[in-house]
């Protein structure tokens, strides 16, 4: 009663009633504790705890530094719930994947790790090393969208969780620029374009492109091919069903000289564009004067120009990739899934806590973090750029994994090979969409 307004005084009588009722209540409370029904529960979403789950499981990740901290923040909240539950968290930095993939050769794999890229969480799963989340498939589906479930789903089967996303489909800009051009960010495609030649006659060029990267073009390839295509064919390429010549990239192709196709347009021109890599594409943003007023990329972007900049916040802005021809907010993204090695009552219930909006509020007060979490209130997070992003996110009604990663390494992310260097050729000559989407058809046919 602590806690209760007090209108008036208690009489001593009335205390002592309440007393014993209070007192009655927990006998019967007690009383029904210690059965069947508190076998081990992995909904995650309840604040009771779970003294009957135990043991200790390990986690395999990429994160390190300030990263780990906060990820820790994560399995102390966990154990909030399941404080009889150890979780020990090893980093394996960017060696991940040969870390990882010793461990499980030698038969010694960790209970949960957090991998990046589909393809290699579906050889796991191939390999039977991955175990099936058929236990947490609804709260995914409930929490982080179909979507998301759909993006580590084989056979049939959900093999990963999406607990640290990133959103690809952002634009960002000078507001300065924006401002002495008297333009808006743009909502449409069409806008873009407009956007674009208003910002040009300004005396400023329109776009910062990170050319020597190719990843960032096919970055820009993606989100254009998922509005104009639409999920199905975006799927149906990334699995190379259907060819690179077909009319819907030869589409996406020509709307994408909207941003290369002229070179004027680009701070540096074509040439320029293909020596700047992805931090050196923002800082053009932000030079004195500006040298461009706008860049495409994800939500990193805003680390870019925190640590390699001057800009301060108002200094710029985001806003979501256009939709082009009435396209419904769809986004590109990345990020890392937990995936279940160790099929455990501990390893269960971590896995479905992964799913839950407390979960990804523990990591997303302290920034440095985005989650798919649909029922995450977007009041957590620091700012209201990362409160924006992370919104975009959560509400698309369409998600899809960066196709580039979903596709053998040889083609979709090899440095001066496959489609990363014919996008870069393209850059320079954007003149034929149709002999690019040949050359990347037979890149794609070699990589198979």
């Amino acid at each position: 009663m602590a806690g209760a307004r007090r209108h008036r005084r208690r009489s001593p009588l009335w205390l002592l009633a309440l007393i014993l009722v209070a007192a009655i209540t927990a006998l019967a409370v007690a009383g029904c504790g210690g059965g069947d029904d508190e076998a081990a529960d992995t909904s995650g979403g309840s604040a009771e705890v779970n003294q009957d789950v135990s043991g200790s499981i390990s986690a395999l990740g990429i994160w390190a530094g300030a990263e780990q901290k906060s990820f820790q923040a994560v399995i102390d909240k966990f154990n909030e719930t399941y404080p009889n539950v150890s979780v020990k968290y090893r980093t394996a930095g960017d060696n991940l994947p040969t870390v990882l993939g010793t461990a499980v050769q030698g038969g010694n794999p960790p209970d949960v790790a957090f991998i990046a890229q589909p393809a290699t969480i579906q050889e796991f799963a191939k390999q039977g090393d991955a175990k099936p989340l058929d236990f947490a498939k609804d709260a995914v589906v409930t929490n982080l969208g179909q979507s998301v479930a759909d993006t580590a789903t084989f056979d049939g089967k959900l093999y990963g969780i999406l607990f640290k996303a990133a959103n690809k489909s952002l634009g960002w800009y000078n507001t300065q620029v924006f401002e002495d051009a008297g333009v808006d960010p743009p909502a449409t495609y069409e806008d873009l374009g407009k956007v674009a030649d208003t910002i040009k006659a300004s005396g400023v060029a329109p776009y910062s492109i990170a050319g020597a990267d190719g990843w960032t073009l096919t970055d820009l390839f993606e989100n254009i091919y998922l509005r104009t295509a639409g999920p199905q064919k975006y799927d149906q390429l990334a699995r190379h069903e259907i060819p690179w010549t077909d009319p819907t990239v030869v589409d996406a192709l020509t709307k994408m000289k909207t941003v290369i196709g002229t070179s004027g347009d680009i701070a540096g021109g074509a040439r320029g564009a293909l020596q700047l890599t992805n931090p050196q594409a923002v800082q053009q943003l932000f030079t004195n004067p500006p040298k461009a007023g706008m860049y495409l990329e994800a939500d990193f972007v805003q680390t870019n120009i925190n640590d390699e900049t001057k800009a301060q916040p108002g200094d710029y802005g985001v806003f979501t990739f256009p939709s082009v021809d009435g396209s419904a907010p769809a986004v590109v993204g990345a990020g890392d899934f937990g995936v279940l090695f160790k099929d455990t009552p501990g390893g269960q219930a971590f896995m479905t806590f992964l799913t839950t909006p407390e979960a990804a509020q523990a990591w997303a007060s302290r920034g440095g973090f985005i989650s798919p979490n649909k029922n995450l209130d977007a009041s957590v997070y620091p700012d209201d750029t990362i409160r924006q992003i992370a919104t975009d996110l959560a509400e698309a009604e369409t998600f899809r994994f960066d196709l580039s990663d979903l596709t053998p390494p040889a083609f979709g992310a090899t440095v001066g090979g496959g489609e990363w260097k014919i996008l870069q050729d393209y850059l320079a000559n954007p003149g034929d969409p149709k002999a690019t989407a040949q050359q990347l058809e037979q890149a794609a046919s070699r990589s198979d």
